[in-house]
């Protein structure tokens, strides 16, 4: 006998519902998965089904493999979990021979050949990118059960911008599908392994009955990212019975680029009006500050989608407030995350533990370098690390190439913007989402780029190579035991004791193409940036900046998901200011005559650490950073040697407590730093 006092009300409630159709609207943190296996074990226990007639889906192999352990150590197996791809392979395998005959088929394991050709052989551009975004568009047509005859005339009807003219993917998914038949036998992708069980069980009366003789009870997990392929192999496996349990959440809808939508799950009581609804609201993975964050963010949602929204109950003890800050550019938020994560590592919050999450890949930069200059070991999660990443390092050896002619006798920006321009960065934001992946990153490496002139670390063409080469070397090796950075996507069904939610500006949460495409849109990134903040059990810091560099232009707004939520900020207040340079480091104002810039400040505005010291660290700074042959800001960056300068550590620990000085540091720099503040004593 299972234990059902081990669930709440509404999970028990869930669990023990009568055999048929059941839907469970699950928000984050509340117990989908306890609930789910409860309820399969719950089924068999009182003889309802039996372990092998109980097919339970989910959206990945992890959360399969979860509930098979969790089953297991109820006492239970025998029962299939598996996601809905590896469910067909193995049933397409079985049936083959009864709908095929001798027709040989294997896996396509790589379509990117084929869709290449095809694009050659319409006139189309082969490069990476352009084939990825085709590539991408025939899997969401096939998701939406769109075919090539018909994709030209339907893509509008769902609001969505191809990555070339419609007629031309129509004919290369054509020219696709016919390349995969040869008289060698046939190649199947992974929809069509999709499209072949559904049609089996669809048009073959024989398979249909040996399978549902097979399988009576089904429960579909992440119901709210179902495609209408998925659907419809759901609804050939069910036939005529009702016997499904659904779990979902239409709050966390943020994949329907991929053809994804929560209509099955909003319409579950209407395709089944005797279904048992259940609602799960009881949040035991985060604090009520949280929750309470959590449901301001989603309560300011539109549409349909915010009708069924579910108000979360934090479970948890009471803990710290989320936090608010602004700053005024990428590198200093960076730094500050980075000094932040030291703080919590400090605190005993295990490094595994922390995360920092962000819209788009090319926004990791910045806080690599951050946290790999404060010693800080992290991995990089769904994506390579910036220096990593294959139009990285196509860029940069571009620039070698340039180098390696006469001197080009412009700035490296303007260097590297010219040679970037072939590889896809244009003037303006292309369309495909691969191209404007390879956009997003390219324009982030001219940003360090400009980042590296205008801090005087280099100022040719060579010496930047050199430095981006340093910085690449510096980075720390991806460590299991390493903080997490992931963008928001690669977050979902993950969760961290610490959160930092950075780079939350226009145009980049909501991003820009979502902002061009309208409500829908802008509310499926609102829905993503409340699975960033359902990702943090404790604490949650949320960031943003007003430049991209250090002393640009202030002129990002803060992201509209955070109107009516954040305070305004002192550094938001004034966004006219003039660039960092022309004002004064104390105060931050601009400074008007030529002393007051000459010494960087006003003459009324007293430093909080001595100028003496400050001086004699940096000149201790530069003789390490040339006998160790690095850039100075990789020993310490200014703003952590002002810091050291106002606090005058005595020992390290002292120094472990100033933001931006991790262990690493001070064993590499520690006994050198105490000995220059000891001269001051």
């Amino acid at each position: 006998m299972i234990d059902l006092d081990l669930l709440d009300d509404d999970q028990r409630v869930a669990a023990t519902a009568p055999r048929g159709p059941v839907c469970i609207l699950a928000g984050a943190g509340t117990g989908k998965t306890r609930t789910i296996t409860y309820r399969i074990a719950h089924l068999i226990d009182q003889g309802h089904t039996s372990p092998n007639r109980v097919l339970a889906v989910t959206f990945t192999s992890r959360a399969a493999g979860e509930m098979r352990d969790r089953l297991r150590t109820m006492g239970i197996g025998g029962v299939q979990a598996r996601t809905f791809h590896a469910a067909a392979l193995r049933q397409l395998r079985y049936f083959w021979p009864q709908v095929a005959g001798d027709l040989p088929w294997r896996l396509l394991d790589n379509k990117f050949p084929l869709v290449a050709r095809a694009a050659h052989s319409a006139g189309l551009s082969s490069n990476k990118e352009t084939v990825r975004d085709l590539l991408g568009e025939i899997e969401w047509a096939k998701a939406t059960l769109i075919t090539p005859e018909t994709y030209a005339d339907k893509v509008d009807d769902y609001h969505r911008t191809p990555p070339v003219e419609a007629k031309k993917v129509g004919e290369v998914f054509r020219m696709y599908e016919d390349a995969k038949t040869s008289s060698e036998g046939m190649l199947l992708d992974f929809d069509d392994l999709l499209l072949h069980v559904a049609g089996a069980l669809e048009n073959a009366p024989a398979v249909a009955e040996e399978f549902r003789s097979q399988y009576r009870t089904f429960l579909v997990d992440e119901y709210q990212d179902v495609t209408p392929l998925q659907q419809r192999v759901l609804e050939a496996w069910l036939g005529e019975r009702d016997d499904l349990t659904v779990v979902g959440d239409a709050n966390q809808t943020i994949y329907s680029f991929t053809g994804a939508t929560p209509n099955y799950l909003l319409n579950f009581s209407r395709t089944y009006p005797n279904a048992t609804v259940v609602k799960l609201q009881r949040d035991y993975r985060s604090t009520p500050e949280i929750t309470h964050l959590a449901n301001t963010v989603i309560g300011q949602a539109k549409g349909r989608v915010a009708g069924t929204r579910l108000e979360l109950q934090g479970m948890r003890e009471h803990g710290p407030q989320p936090t608010f800050n602004a700053y005024d550019d990428e590198p200093t938020e960076a730094r500050e995350v980075a000094g932040k994560i030291l703080s919590l590592l400090n605190e005993g919050v295990p490094a595994r533990e922390i995360a920092v999450l962000y819209r788009i890949n090319a926004q990791s930069a910045a806080f690599e370098q951050a946290l790999a200059d404060a010693g800080i070991l992290y991995q990089v999660r769904g994506g390579e690390g910036f220096f990593k990443r294959p139009e990285i390092r196509e860029a940069i050896n571009s620039l070698i190439s340039v180098a390696r002619r006469t001197d080009p006798g412009e700035s490296p920006v303007a260097v590297a913007r010219a040679a970037f321009a072939p590889l896809g960065l244009t003037p303006t934001e292309p369309q495909g989402a691969q191209a404007r992946e390879r956009w997003q990153t390219l324009g982030a490496l001219v940003d360090l780029i400009e980042q590296i002139e205008r801090s005087g670390e280099a100022s040719t063409l060579n010496d930047v190579l050199a430095s981006l080469q340093r910085r690449a070397e510096s980075k720390q090796p991806p460590s299991v035991d390493g903080v997490t950075l992931a963008s928001l996507h690669a977050a979902k069904g993950l969760e961290w004791d610490a959160v930092f939610l950075v780079g939350l500006v226009e145009n980049t949460l909501p991003i820009s193409h979502a902002v061009k495409a309208g409500d829908e849109q802008i509310e499926e990134e609102r829905r993503l940036f409340y699975v960033g903040v359902t990702r943090a059990r404790i604490h949650l810091h949320l960031s943003w900046a007003l430049a991209r560099q250090e002393g640009g232009n202030k002129s990002r707004k803060r992201s509209r998901f955070l109107d009516g939520i954040a305070p305004e900020l002192e550094v938001e207040k004034s966004p006219e200011r003039l660039k960092r340079a022309k004002s004064c480091r104390v105060c931050g104002f601009p400074l008007d005559t030529p002393a007051e810039k000459s010494l960087g400040r006003h003459e009324d505005c007293e430093l909080g650490y001595n100028e003496d010291v400050f001086f004699a660290l940096k000149q201790w700074r530069l003789s390490e950073s040339k006998q160790f042959g690095q850039p100075a800001f990789m020993v310490f960056t200014d703003a952590t040697l002002m810091s050291i300068a106002e606090a005058m550590p005595r020992n390290a620990t002292e120094l472990l407590d100033i933001s931006g000085i991790g262990p690493a540091k001070v064993d590499n720099y520690g006994e050198g730093v105490l000995e220059v503040l000891n001269r001051f004593r």
